[in-house]
């Protein structure tokens, strides 16, 4: 009989093994991505040895991805920001003076103040990245500190990450929906509620890779064990799509007329949920009635996508009970997002398979610490809102759909300054020109015109070498508290080293704010102010203390099933949802009251075959962007060695046989050139993309290169965005074609290479195109 040894996996937050500490804890940016993974650190001396995942975890179940495992790499990598640097010559010249963190605090309160008087502090921005660790403290700087009501998301185009689908969700429903993978229980697969999905649809994304919007993509293969069906919307083949029932093979940006196409199917073979639909929805009539002309058979002519799996997808998806649909960044990153979410959210409700388990659960934020991109909005001066930049972009920015200042109409303002001037950028966690500016050449030029800017970051990057006059070390996920709880279960991160001068960002927030508005900012250490969070912002009953010791806690509220019916979403406390009608709505109230297109809607891309015929004579193939890989999370992990070992160069992935038409061949580096600009990257073969598809990688730069301009790291040569496109937006503001434009391509060669993209921008003044700025 084999021996078990029960003292291998322990469920203590801290113990001795053998010469090392062992601590349980949460790894959550930076580096990382969106999950927040239950890990062991090992330590020895105050220095991380190892890490592996946590087994006693039930959000990962012990699993990690290669980025976790090769975390010891970045955490002493030489070339980390130790202390502050306060620029010593010109911007772009890479060079910095040592300085104290007093010194950088009072020199940013000077800068600060400064501004805010001359221009008032609407002129101050305050910005962040992917909204991880600091998803709820750099709006409370930005509001409580500085006093302005510009917080924004690194020109994010029409804000299009997520933001396009809970918006979209909370006026349809009052909340927002996940895929029960049974990840909201401590009971996992042993709930007895739960369900396993009888199908799932992963549509615009590769959660395997990504992990996007705090989705583990191992429990949708999880669910495939126990037998769940798959269709996947994806332009390749993807692991998973290798895998489904049904490979929904879609024209970049066209996603929104699948929806539709897939809702009339639904509805004229009468595959609806009708009790449900009777019962819980409001304005069925009227989707019936939109849709009615979008066919199968159009709507393949329009996605590339055989007429017969449209119709094939569309019947297992509906006859399958439950089903659910995990959705991804695809879906933003069109003029159509907030529609396309609009009716991606319609199958769910046509089906009913909202807040079932196994279906589309609705949840909020663990123990209500919800309150995000609006933290600390309480200490603007009366009428400081409305002046936050983008708000009359449309009904759904004055009525507080977004929380955010809209990111086209912030880049706008730095340009024209109107309808105010933009001063001072404040950048954390965000590195925008190599990776979340669409435009990125547009965004280096208006950053390199404001008065002062601050970046926040643990690497010099080519947005601080560029444009920063002071750049401030923040500390890694285990040098630092915090709290993880997007959605459930909240999850302690737990300080267990210190790396040279580096500060927390609460520590950095905490010492800034007590110098421009001390009342604000009463707390003495980043323990007291996430206390703060937690209870008062937020509703725990118990303190971060406690949650370090226990390591997670799920809010029973996440695994309550059919919230609807027993008067848990609404204020009011009455069965239904938190709409004007009180129904799930097709047809959205609100949109109605606000002039907008109430129903499902879909309209080309800008630019395509068909709605830019001419310029696709010129660049005639579709461009994609963005995808994921293994090695990377954003423009993070580039500098390395294990990373760029498996991923060392950016690759365009081309259909075998347009690349021999267009003479080159795997392993070559190519131009990918458009309208606004061009860059490079190197051929890879993929037989799956449709031939006139190509698909090509984000935020590329170069650690290795030479920093100072007009080198830059190399930001701009391999920089996809300078070929995608800012202030294209949706007519709610939201949705830009970052996934969905086009462009050609050709070989490099000595002679076309002769001056690369960097130095084109920063010593020659840019591409020279005529933007199309959109009004």
């Amino acid at each position: 009989m084999a021996v078990v040894n029960t003292d291998v996996y322990k469920e203590e937050y801290q113990w001795q093994e053998g010469e090392y500490t062992v601590t349980r804890n949460t790894q959550w940016s930076a580096p990382g991505c969106h999950n927040g993974c239950g890990v062991l650190f090992y330590t020895k001396n105050g220095k991380v040895e190892k890490i592996e995942g946590d087994p006693n975890n039930p959000y990962n179940n012990g699993r990690l991805c290669m980025r976790c495992l090769n975390l010891k790499e970045a955490l002493y990598h030489k070339d980390r920001l130790k202390w502050p640097l306060k620029r010593k010559g010109a911007r772009g010249e890479n060079k910095w003076e040592r300085i104290s963190w007093d010194e950088a605090f009072d020199y940013v309160a000077e800068n600060v103040c400064k501004i805010q008087k001359e221009y008032g502090p609407e002129a101050i921005i305050g910005m962040e990245g992917t909204g991880r660790n600091v998803i709820w403290e750099v709006p409370y700087l930005t509001y409580g500190a500085f006093g302005s009501p510009n917080f924004t998301l690194g020109f994010l185009s029409g804000d299009s990450c997520y933001l396009p689908r809970t918006a979209a969700n909370y006026v349809q429903n009052g909340g927002f929906n996940i895929v029960d993978c049974s990840q909201t229980h401590p009971l996992r697969y042993q709930n007895p509620e739960w369900k396993v999905p009888g199908c799932i649809v992963v549509w615009g994304n590769n959660p395997i890779i990504s992990n996007g919007d705090n989705f583990l993509g191992h429990w949708i293969v999880d669910c495939m064990r126990l037998g769940t069906k798959l269709i996947v919307v994806d332009p390749s083949l993807t692991w998973l799509a290798s895998r489904a029932d049904v490979w929904l093979r879609v024209r970049p940006g066209t996603d929104a007329a699948l929806a539709m196409a897939m809702i009339n199917i639904i509805i004229q073979e009468k595959l609806y949920d009708k009790e449900f639909v009777e019962k819980w929805t409001f304005g069925f009539e009227e989707l019936a009635e939109r849709v009615k002309d979008w066919t199968s058979e159009k709507v393949a002519e329009i996605t590339w996508i055989p007429q017969d799996l449209i119709v094939q997808a569309a019947r297992l998806y509906a006859t399958t009970k439950p089903a659910a649909i995990q959705w991804g960044l695809a879906v933003d990153q069109a003029v159509t997002g907030i529609s396309c979410a609009h009716a991606i959210s319609d199958l769910r409700a046509l089906t009913g398979n909202i807040d079932v388990p196994g279906g589309d659960i609705m949840v909020h934020n663990a123990y209500h610490l919800d309150r995000h991109y609006n933290c600390g909005i309480e200490h603007l001066a009366p009428g400081m809102e409305e002046k936050r930049l983008g708000f009359d972009r449309s009904p759904m920015h004055q009525n507080h759909m977004d929380a955010s200042a809209h990111g086209d109409s912030v880049l706008e303002a730095m340009e024209s300054g109107k309808p105010y001037p933009v001063k001072m950028l404040w950048l954390q966690s965000t590195n925008p020109i190599s990776c979340m500016a669409s435009e990125a050449p547009r965004v280096y030029d208006a950053m390199k015109k404001m008065d002062f800017n601050v970046v926040v970051d643990v690497f010099m990057t080519p947005t601080a070498v560029a444009a920063a006059d002071l750049v401030l070390p923040c500390s890694m996920s285990c040098e630092r508290n915090g709290v993880r709880s997007w959605w459930t279960p909240i999850r302690a991160i737990s300080k267990i080293t210190q790396y040279e001068e580096c500060k927390t960002d609460i520590e950095i927030i905490l010492g800034v704010g007590k110098r421009l508005n001390p009342k604000a900012f009463p707390w003495e250490t980043e323990e007291d102010m996430i206390n703060w969070y937690m209870q008062t912002d937020g509703k725990c009953d118990f303190s971060f203390a406690d949650l370090k010791n226990k390591v997670y806690d799920f809010d029973p509220y996440c695994y309550t099933y059919k919230k609807y019916e027993k008067g848990l979403l609404r204020e009011d406390g009455q069965p239904g949802f938190e709409t004007t009608t009180g129904k799930f709505e097709f047809k959205i109230s609100l949109f109605e009251m606000w002039d907008l297109d109430a129903l499902p809607w879909y309209k080309e891309p800008p630019e395509s075959p068909v709605s830019t015929p001419e310029a696709f004579k010129e660049y005639p193939l579709v461009l994609t962007t963005g995808h994921r890989s293994w090695e990377f999370f954003h423009s993070e992990h580039r500098q390395l060695p294990t990373m760029r070992e498996f991923h060392p160069n950016p690759l365009v992935d081309i259909h075998p046989e347009t690349a021999a038409q267009l003479g080159v061949k795997e392993g070559d580096w190519v131009w990918i050139e458009n309208m606004r600009g061009r860059c490079k990257q190197i051929v890879k073969y993929n037989e799956t993309l449709h031939p006139k598809v190509v698909r090509a990688e984000h935020a590329w730069w170069f650690p290795e290169k030479d920093p100072a301009e007009p080198s830059l790291f190399g930001v701009f040569d391999s920089n996809i965005n300078n070929l995608t496109q800012q202030c294209i937006n949706g007519p709610t503001g939201y949705g830009s074609p970052y996934k969905n434009t086009i462009c050609k391509i050709y070989k490099v060669t000595k002679d076309n290479e002769q001056v690369l993209p960097t130095k084109i921008i920063t010593e020659q003044g840019g591409f020279g195109y005529v933007r199309n700025v959109q009004k």
